[in-house]
């Protein structure tokens, strides 16, 4: 049982060490616009059932929240957020990606970018081309893009399943394992201009996290040290009969 005990120990350790990462990575991200938050969902996991079973603590499965974050307002026209669960669709190196980052700029080419220089997507996957010249843009809830009362282009809005697997793909985008889909009802979802969503990290939870975090490692730490000097005591006990 003492060797069980070690093992289930540096089990725990090795959890609560995943979840310091997550931990750590909201925290560097809690001023990113449109971040979504790392979790990770626990298990328990029995490797020897019977009389005596244990239990030991998997590293867990990081997953990415979809909790919206809080919006603020700006006053620039080139900055939307959106209302609902809908997703702004962007075309980066690694194909069409997902965020809720309504921070744009226009190229000398025209075409609408993100922040960070991707082309912003129409419903049909295409880019969207304005004037440079034409003044700034006027964007309606359902998206669509007027310049000198003359509507010039349409954001595109997506669903992404509830089921998909998100993964990362630069700072605040999503690749999900599953299609994303058009969306078509403008009447809980759509975009508000001027306004931009920030992170959905809550900073005094996640500073709660990483003190409990600390503690239970300190805890664990501490247990490990105590079932190694039992084991120490019990082989010298057993050398010496």
């Amino acid at each position: 049982m003492i060797v069980s005990s070690l093992y289930v120990s540096l089990s725990g350790q090795m959890a609560l060490e995943r979840r310091l990462d997550t931990v750590a990575r909201n925290v560097a991200n809690m001023e990113t616009a449109g971040y979504r938050a790392d979790e990770v969902k626990f298990d328990s996991l029995v490797k020897r059932p019977g009389q005596d079973p244990v239990s030991f603590a998997s590293t867990g499965e990081t997953y990415i929240s979809r909790e919206a974050g809080a919006v603020k307002q700006t006053g620039n026209s080139l900055d939307v957020a959106i209302e609902g669960k809908g997703w702004l669709g962007v075309q980066t190196g690694n194909g069409v990606a997902y965020t809720r980052d309504g921070r744009f700029q226009i190229g000398t080419d025209g075409i609408l970018r993100s922040i960070e220089g991707n082309p912003i997507l129409d419903s049909g996957n295409a880019p969207i081309i304005l004037d440079p010249l034409g003044g700034a843009p006027e964007i309606a809830k359902d998206g669509s893009i007027y310049q000198e009362d003359r509507q010039v282009g349409v954001l595109g809005l997506f669903s992404i399943p509830e089921d998909a697997k998100l993964s990362r793909a630069g700072n605040s985008a999503v690749i999900p394992d599953a299609l994303a889909e058009p969306v078509q009802d403008f009447a809980e979802n759509g975009f508000v201009q001027g306004f931009v969503e920030g992170s959905n990290i809550n900073p005094i939870s996640e500073i709660t996290k990483l003190i409990t975090i600390t503690r239970a490692f300190e805890s664990t730490n501490s247990m490990m040290q105590s079932v190694e000097s039992i084991r120490q005591q019990t082989i010298r006990k057993l050398g010496e009969s």
